[in-house]
């Protein structure tokens, strides 16, 4: 018997039970779907946690002040000033693994021009600031090396508190009115979006630090009350770490004292919230993959069921010539052809419900065809699989006992 023949046959006896052939197929179609809904979602969040942590810039290093302590209360990085101006002219100028660094100064603020006020966070920094975080204008320009040696008075502001002070007209040219000051609004940046933690990027004013300091931080003189944002050049994340605690442990005389500064590495956060996403996507997926199991018990229990009832039509068969591997050929093809279509059928239900779920919850989704055909072949194989020792019983069925069979 040739393939297609086998074939036809094969279709011809799932045609003659066509609601049990349905409800065989069934618990494919609920493990395939599950699979590929679990995958995709899963595999969207990922994405998300990814795009979030690339958002605020590749290669970045935070490098933070020391604790405080009185009274035998300690305070977190930062709470005791130990930065330096010179420290981080030290970290731009002797650090060759260093792309670029810049200081973050931030204070709450209150913004107002004619058309309305916003309060939101002011950072004061340095135009190597918008290279570390990959940060771009989309509409006037960014504050230049001039402006913050010249200590104008000029802000650049993030696409929400643009939006909120002066709705869809360009604020680029305006005034704005920072803590009574006016500054003059040089451009407005490209959409950042939220951070992994929900942080509006966009909802922030940006000043140089020569404005920032005259205006919010005057006291502290040589000391920065901040952080100093660094960007390592492409391969050099981990050599820039131990250069930068290296140059400031010798800056700062500490010999055999612990660090009086705190340096994070914001990638290897991205890594971790990423890889726990994995993990996640990885748990969701083999619980969806033990459905399918399951639904490969269904094939062969039909399967075998079939082979009972049909037990004088194979002794028949194998009268007229047919072979026993013509009997296991037509019983695998079943069996194949069952959680092929289940498979498709599938693929089909899984991609609709897991765009439904992202919709109504706001999830990336992200459906890969490599994930999509390995459900499709998964699904044939486990037909196979669970078909076989059905197709066995079956070819190996003595014609005599089988046609004598009622």
């Amino acid at each position: 018997m040739n393939p297609l023949e086998t074939l036809y046959t094969a279709l011809s006896a799932l045609a003659r039970n066509t609601l049990r052939s349905a409800l065989t197929a069934l618990g494919i179609v609920i493990g395939v779907a599950a699979v590929i809904a679990m995958v995709a979602i899963g595999s969207g969040a990922r994405a998300k946690v990814d795009a979030a942590f690339a958002s605020m810039g590749t290669n970045l290093l935070v490098v933070l002040s020391g604790s405080s302590q009185a009274g035998g209360v300690r305070g977190g990085f930062g709470s005791q000033p130990t930065l330096t101006w010179a420290d981080l002219k030290a970290i731009q100028t002797q650090v060759d693994s260093v792309l670029a660094a810049a200081p973050q100064l931030r204070a709450n603020g209150n913004l107002v021009a004619e058309s309305g006020n916003w309060t939101t966070q002011i950072t004061g920094t340095s135009p190597e600031f918008f290279v570390i975080r990959d940060w771009a204008a989309a509409d006037g320009a960014l504050f230049s090396q001039s402006d913050l040696d010249a200590t104008r008075k000029v802000v650049v502001l993030g696409a929400t508190v643009a939006e909120n002070l002066f709705g869809e007209a360009s604020p680029v040219g305006q005034t704005v009115r920072i803590s009574n000051t006016p500054f003059t609004v040089l451009g407005v940046l490209a959409k950042k979006g939220q951070s992994a933690m929900g942080q509006d990027y966009d909802d922030a004013a940006f000043i140089p630090t020569s404005a920032y300091r005259t205006k919010f931080s005057a006291g502290l003189a040589n000391y920065i009350a901040g952080s100093i944002q660094v960007r390592a050049q492409d391969g050099q994340l981990e050599q820039a770490q131990t250069a930068i605690s290296e140059l400031l442990r010798e800056r700062h005389r500490l010999g055999a004292k612990p660090d009086d500064f705190n340096i994070r590495n914001l990638t290897e956060m991205a890594e971790a919230r990423s890889e726990s996403t994995k993990t996640f996507s990885t748990l969701l997926a083999a619980v969806a993959g033990v459905s399918l199991l399951v639904g490969g018990i269904g094939v062969m229990n039909i399967m075998l069921v079939s082979v009972t009832e049909r037990t004088r039509e194979i002794g028949l068969r194998m009268a007229l010539g047919a072979r026993p591997v013509d009997i296991l050929a037509q019983f695998l093809a079943e069996a194949s052809m069952l959680s092929a279509l289940g498979g498709v059928l599938g693929v089909l239900l899984g991609v609709a419900a897991a765009s439904y779920l992202a919709q109504q919850f706001g999830w990336s989704l992200l459906i890969s065809p490599a994930v999509v055909g390995l459900a499709v072949g998964f699904s044939a194989l486990v037909g196979v699989a669970f078909g076989l020792y059905p197709a066995l019983r079956a070819s190996r069925l003595d014609p005599i006992t089988a046609l004598r069979h009622e």
